[in-house]
């Protein structure tokens, strides 16, 4: 594929980028020496182990390379994936269930490389076809952000690891905030008019917000609990989010910032719960951030 003529988007892309591969530096540091056990834990998505969110990645990173690369191939797979029925992604997962961690990373490197490269090629002004609505670009690298932080967030809760946030969370706070139309869409619900005020605290004393600033809706808190409520990693009843107003709590409860059909979310303490199942002694995680 030849490379896109620089235009007034391909910084922004880069930027994105850089922050996709530190995400995934994050990641990689933390799977790259688990034992076989290790890989075969259960992680609180029901059915899933730390191999399976892995697989995921490895996975949907080629089907966007693809959308970008390849649209039409692209359009008659997904076509194809969808009309075998929603549950799809768990479809997926069985089918890669017995692959072999020495098969699965150099599967992940190779995708997220070729993929990182088909980004920074791309035309950043074209739409890029998705299961959701298309997208540009950079909308894509924040998907794929957003995908390697949540599922991340699986595996580091099946190991025990704690995660130190990062200014990398602003991008899945914006992304969740932008995708509050199509969270009413998936769910078969009104698209509310009144807007919701979100206000958050990031990491280091950043302060985050969107909506009018006197919008009666509100959401506000830490930035972290906000970003595992919208990739429905927590329950909101299992953070401090401060929630006013029924547009604002009705949205709280069906948020999603990814596309896809409604996801189920986490039942309240369910995390816990999970740990409480399956205890671990906690892996040592030596990249920065973790």
């Amino acid at each position: 594929m030849a490379a896109a003529a620089p235009g007034p988007g391909a910084g922004l892309v880069a930027s994105l980028v850089a922050d996709l591969e530190a995400e995934t530096t994050e990641l990689r540091g933390v799977v790259g020496t688990l034992s076989e056990a290790e890989w075969a834990r259960p992680t609180p998505s029901a059915g899933w182990t730390v191999l399976d969110q892995v697989t995921h990645l490895a996975y949907f990173d080629d089907v966007t390379r693809a959308s970008i690369t390849e649209p039409d191939r692209f359009l008659a797979e997904a076509a194809e994936l969808v009309a075998g029925g929603q549950d799809f992604p768990d479809r997926i997962a069985a089918r890669f269930h017995g692959i072999a961690p020495a098969e699965l990373l150099p599967w992940f490197d190779r995708s997220r490389a070729e993929l990182i490269t088909a980004f920074l090629q791309a035309d950043p002004a074209t739409r890029l076809p998705w299961f959701g609505p298309s997208m540009r670009p950079a909308s894509s690298v924040t998907a794929r952000l957003m995908e390697t932080w949540a599922h991340g967030q699986d595996v580091l809760d099946a190991l025990g690891v704690a995660r130190v946030p990062t200014a990398r969370l602003r991008h899945i706070a914006d992304l969740g905030v932008r995708a509050q139309r199509y969270a009413y869409t998936v769910n078969g619900l009104e698209v509310p008019a009144d807007p919701v005020r979100v206000e958050l605290a990031g990491p280091d004393g950043q302060s985050w917000a969107w909506g009018p600033e006197d919008a009666s809706d509100r959401v506000a808190g830490d930035a972290l609990e906000f970003c595992l409520v919208v990739t429905q990693r927590r329950h909101r009843d299992d953070t401090s989010l401060k929630v006013d107003g029924p547009t604002a709590r009705q949205w709280i409860g069906i948020a999603q910032a990814y596309a896809g059909p409604a996801g189920p979310g986490r039942e309240p303490g369910a995390v816990r719960a999970h740990a409480r199942r399956h205890p671990a002694a906690p892996v040592t995680a030596s990249p920065e951030g973790l």
